[in-house]
């Protein structure tokens, strides 16, 4: 027995392989070398179990086309890797309440596909290109062209009385107690006198002293107004002076119109009486200006202008330009004015102000006389023109 077992024993090899042959299309091809994993695999642990069988290539011995080269070994190919832990959940735990569709969309549930562009964007067809970025230029007065357009006031907000108030208590109760108002709180008597000009004048044709004084007493509307001016030589006589009497009225808040009379007295010649027409205020750049016309009762017209400047060097030294023009409208032999530009005067003067209401000071006066006025002057032999140094005074209480 043991004999036809060795006997039969290639025959039954043979047959094994030859039914491999034909199982497998790839036997007996040369199959080439595969290139080895960059890091093999650690072999399995053994387990307690029998080892099972190895498992037969079907390729064996069969010869393979040349093979692309595979994509980089997995570096972590045979690692058991541990379990990634899961996000961690910031809401874990706690307990939110159900959103509702309004919540979650402030939309849902609208068919918005019927709204027009104009619906749907409060900007739509709006010019945005000329709006300005930042807080407007709002101008600090209402007339400045700067300031944005205002709608003009409705028709009806100026129908009514001029005080509302009169409709509730009538207009003849109101007007009493507007009255007292205004006497109460705006209606205020005050008094001032004003010392303009004190000095005395040392040039070529000796020692000479002036005056320049104004004042006045009423309210801020309707005022009471005086002025006088005279001028002479020291240990001489008084050469002229005059007197007005004003009634002055504020047309602006910084313009007076007055009326009233004037009064001249030469004691080495005739008195003159005029009526008065002035304007009297503060000019732009803080002029000063007195001008006024005269009309004397012998029908002569006359006028005079005069504007001064305070020119602030410190609180308290304050350098004052003045100029002073006369003119006529006819020759007054008499007075030695001539028609036309009569004479201008054009002083400097440095004052400082011990207190505001008394200040000393020291300057210097030109003055010239022209046309006719200059011929009446040579005539009797005196100068056209004339420089003074002066000292002097203002003040007011």
């Amino acid at each position: 027995m043991n004999r036809l077992a060795v006997a039969l024993a290639p025959l039954v090899l043979a047959a094994s392989a030859f039914s491999a042959q034909a199982q497998d299309p790839h036997a007996g091809h040369t199959m080439p070398a595969t290139t080895a994993p960059t890091r093999p695999a650690p072999a399995p642990r053994p387990t307690p179990q029998a080892p099972a069988r190895p498992a037969q290539d079907p390729h064996a011995g069969h010869v393979m086309p040349p093979a692309q080269t595979p994509p980089a070994a997995d570096q972590h190919a045979g690692h058991q890797m541990p379990a990634q832990p899961a996000p961690v959940d910031p809401h874990a735990g706690h307990q939110m309440p159900a959103a509702t569709p309004a919540q979650a969309d402030p939309h849902a549930g609208h068919d918005m596909s019927a709204m027009s562009p104009a619906q749907t964007d409060p900007h739509a067809g709006h010019d945005m290109t000329t709006m300005r970025m930042g807080p407007p230029d709002v101008a600090t007065s209402a007339d400045n062209p700067g300031r944005p357009p205002e709608d003009p006031l409705p028709a009806a907000a100026l129908a009514g009385p001029a005080h509302a108030a009169d409709l509730v208590f009538g207009a003849e109760a109101m007007a009493a107690s507007r009255r007292t108002l205004i006497h109460e709180n705006g209606d205020v008597r005050t008094t001032a006198v004003i010392l303009d000009r004190l000095e005395a004048g040392f040039g070529d044709d000796g020692e000479t002293y002036l005056w320049d004084v104004q004042g006045w007493t009423g309210g801020d509307i309707n005022r009471f107004w005086w002025k006088s001016e005279g001028e002479g030589d020291f240990g001489g006589e008084l050469e002229e002076a005059e007197v007005q009497a004003l009634y002055s009225r504020a047309v602006t808040p910084f313009w007076d119109v007055q009326a009233g009379v004037r009064q001249d007295f030469r004691p080495g010649g005739e008195d003159t009486t005029h009526l008065v027409l002035g304007l009297q205020g503060l000019a732009p750049h803080w002029w000063e200006i007195d001008a006024a016309a005269f009309l004397s009762t012998d029908g002569d017209l006359t006028a005079r202008v005069e504007a001064e400047y305070d020119q602030r060097i410190t609180q308290r030294l304050i350098l004052q330009p003045r100029l002073e023009i006369d003119a006529s409208a006819s020759d007054i032999p008499e007075l030695e004015i001539g028609s036309g530009l009569s004479s201008i005067e054009a002083g400097l003067r440095l004052r400082y102000e011990l207190r505001k209401e008394f200040a000393p000071y020291v300057g210097v006066e030109w003055s010239r006389a022209f046309g006719d006025t200059a011929d009446y002057i040579e005539a009797r032999g005196g100068a056209t023109d004339d420089t003074r140094f002066v000292v002097g005074l203002k003040a007011w209480f």
